[in-house]
């Protein structure tokens, strides 16, 4: 059994910047958040602006102070949203990242919102004997409402480059990207157009994912023909609301990953998902 990483190892392990990155201070995390909240609220789109933000501040007078904290259903729901958000947010960033999203969330919220999130898998999602086929097919349909008229074109040359890779694909929109069947009676479910507003905001921080940001960026454009909208899954979805994205996520980053903002971008020449 191995016990002890080697010296030499462990030495090397600490370069190239492995830890997580210093937050900004919190004074200006808390202004620019401030400002985005504010104006995410006078357009009806504070679900939108809930899934690029932060625990504390969307559930606390003052960040700063625990004893402010508003009701537990208000608490409970923000959470929710933001644990599913994260969840989504492994298609766009992988898993190592969102396991940090996750388990920084997890130490933030208070135990009485723990209590109060599911505990148990969903039937809905994980993939077994029974569901696969439904899976497949909820993947499938995502697949077409986020890549349409391309979408087949984009299955057959990421087909491919693996045989496996897109299956996996498809799987995990089926799985994970894609609403739980049932609406708003799942806890902290994500609508279509909320689903695509996560992966703008993953691929813009992400950086260096031109492609992969611009065909999302056209998913959320077009959850507005998806049936059912809501007042504001049908504004998010609009060329407005798709704008106000970008540029929301634009605003945080500005404080959060400042060295995004030198115009650099991934090339056209790479593969589209």
């Amino acid at each position: 059994m191995v016990k002890h990483l080697p010296p030499t190892v462990k030495q090397l392990l600490t370069l190239r910047n492995p830890q997580p990155r210093l937050a900004p201070p919190l004074s200006r995390l808390n202004a620019v958040l401030s400002t985005t909240y504010q104006d995410a609220k006078g357009k009806k789109a504070e679900k939108g602006w809930l899934t690029l933000a932060l625990y504390r501040f969307t559930t606390r007078d003052d960040p700063e102070n625990a004893s402010t904290r508003r009701a537990l259903p208000e608490a409970l729901d923000k959470a929710a949203l933001m644990r599913e958000s994260a969840l989504k947010s492994s298609i766009f960033v992988g898993v190592p990242r969102t396991i940090l999203s996750l388990a920084n969330l997890h130490e933030t919220i208070e135990d009485d919102v723990k209590d109060g999130l599911r505990k148990t898998p969903s039937p809905k999602r994980a993939a077994t004997s029974e569901n696969i086929d439904t899976v497949i097919a909820r993947g499938r349909g995502l697949w077409a409402s986020i890549y349409e008229p391309h979408a087949e074109k984009l299955y057959n040359k990421l087909g491919g480059y693996h045989p496996d890779f897109i299956e996996f694909i498809i799987q995990a929109y089926g799985a994970v990207l894609s609403p739980i069947p049932g609406g708003d009676a799942e806890q902290g479910n994500l609508s279509r157009a909320l689903g695509s507003v996560v992966g703008t905001a993953c691929l813009r921080a992400e950086g260096g994912v031109g492609p992969q940001l611009v065909s999302h960026v056209f998913g959320l454009l077009k959850a507005r023909n998806v049936d059912g909208l809501s007042e504001e899954d049908r504004w998010l979805a609009s060329d407005e609301g798709a704008e106000w994205v970008v540029r929301t996520v634009d605003a945080i980053l500005d404080v959060v990953k400042p060295e995004l903002g030198d115009g650099t971008a991934g090339t056209a020449a790479q593969a589209k998902l």
